[in-house]
């Protein structure tokens, strides 16, 4: 990853000018994934890249408990209080 790579992803989660933030912040106030796309007007890459990482990490393996729920949230109306409920009520494991 790298430092590059460390910067980007802070950036995306606080920065005002990240779209996939923007996203994020929409979707807790209750806006639909197609409004919002709609009305940003930009990419925001981590919408799109949603599915072929939960693909990806099908194949190797690698279930993350939190993706899931992401893709519920961005595809499937699961609206982000109850991903964070559901998330919050598991049993405490290790996790890789």
């Amino acid at each position: 990853m790298g430092l590059a790579g460390a910067g980007d992803l802070i950036l995306t989660c606080t920065g005002e000018l990240s779209r996939n933030r923007r996203v994020g912040l929409l979707l807790a106030r209750g806006a639909s994934l197609e409004a919002i796309l709609e009305q940003l007007g930009h990419v925001a890459e981590g919408v799109h890249s949603a599915p072929s990482i939960e693909a990806l990490a099908g194949r190797k393996g690698d279930r993350h408990a939190d993706h899931p729920r992401g893709l519920r949230v961005l595809f499937r109306g699961t609206s982000p209080r109850d991903a964070v409920q559901e998330l919050l009520a598991r049993d405490p494991k290790e996790e890789a």
